[in-house]
């Protein structure tokens, strides 16, 4: 008969263990398939840059690829309507500003509840919020625009992503701090929107600098103010709105993962660990820094208490803004 000693007994039941190990993770079968992130908003925004950064890394560590299908429509509702309903546990969303913290100040009914849901996962990015005119404007910063524009009250006009986008937000929390009368034209999505402020066809936005700082860059559009707190890297020569005489203003967008509440808790854990690693992480946090954007990948639980206090923030700034629904 065979004997074994102490030490190769525990020698070999701790190498069992580890064999065993990829046999019961992998036991669950999940993801058993693709994941599908959805982001609720047209191509050629700020959301589908950070949303392809974070797929793109989840999808090396999670066994499957994570592949994002733009959803435009409703400011993000049917995109928020869809996934709240979803039941196959391979279908995720990035929610952002309006999804989660302003539309349920703006429509009298919303299609889906974002405090019920939805699981928060991660606050994946948060990108600034740039003042842009066309370049013919006769205007050079946000001091001569805001002179101009109360020269010409209802005059000139803006773009936004739609209703309720952090663009739309942005612009009319600067309307407010200014005084200022200046005509919203929403449009679906960000892409669109910038297609026809350099043609003319619009005389100002805000947006997110990632979908921005190439066409600053390139002279077809002008930045007249960042909505950082202090000025940004990239545009070192952009004054920010607080630096222009607006004391305290800030303004940005977040991009966070989100699940239907009903994905069970193992399965939202894993998400977690990837989503967070994923954020945190080199590759994402050196593209997103190229497109001036600020990777997070905080925990679900601060992902959560962060959606809290945005909702409280902008609560008033609607209600004070009058912002309603597309008619």
């Amino acid at each position: 008969m065979i004997q074994f000693t102490r030490r190769q007994w525990l020698a070999g039941t701790v190498a069992s263990s580890w064999a065993l190990k990829p046999i019961i993770s992998l036991a669950d079968g999940w993801p058993s398939k693709p994941l599908r992130l959805v982001v609720p908003f047209a191509p050629g925004g700020s959301s589908e840059i950070v949303a392809r950064a974070v797929a793109n890394e989840m999808g090396k560590t999670l066994g499957q690829n994570v592949f994002v299908e733009n959803k435009p429509g409703g400011a993000g509702n049917i995109a928020m309507q869809e996934v709240a309903h979803a039941t196959d546990d391979h279908t995720l969303i990035l929610g952002h500003i309006g999804t989660l913290a302003v539309n349920q100040f703006i429509f009298p009914k919303l299609p889906y509840d974002a405090n019920k849901d939805f699981t928060p996962i991660t606050l994946i990015s948060k990108v600034p919020s740039l003042y842009v005119v066309h370049p013919d404007l006769p205007v050079k910063n946000m001091r001569e625009f805001v002179a101009y524009a109360k020269s010409k009250p209802g005059q000139l006009n803006y773009g936004s992503a739609g209703n309720g986008s952090a663009g739309h937000l942005a612009f009319e929390y600067l309307k407010m701090a200014t005084d200022t009368f200046v005509l919203h034209v929403p449009y679906r999505g960000t892409g669109a929107m910038l297609t026809d402020l350099m043609a003319g066809r619009l005389q100002a936005a805000a947006a997110g600098a990632p979908a921005l700082l190439q066409f600053i860059k390139a002279g077809k559009l002008r930045c007249i103010a960042t909505g950082t707190s202090s000025r940004l890297p990239q545009l070192p020569e952009v004054a920010t709105v607080a630096e222009q005489g607006y004391k305290g203003f800030e303004m940005t967008q977040w991009y966070g993962l989100l699940a239907p509440s009903k994905m069970p808790l193992d399965r939202v854990e894993r998400l977690e660990k990837e989503a967070m690693a994923a954020a945190r992480g080199k590759v994402v946090q050196e593209k997103l820094s190229q497109d001036t954007a600020l990777a997070i990948g905080n925990t679900r639980t601060e992902f959560l208490s962060f959606i809290q206090q945005e909702q409280a923030r902008w609560k008033p700034v609607i209600a004070r803004a009058q912002i309603k629904p597309e008619g």
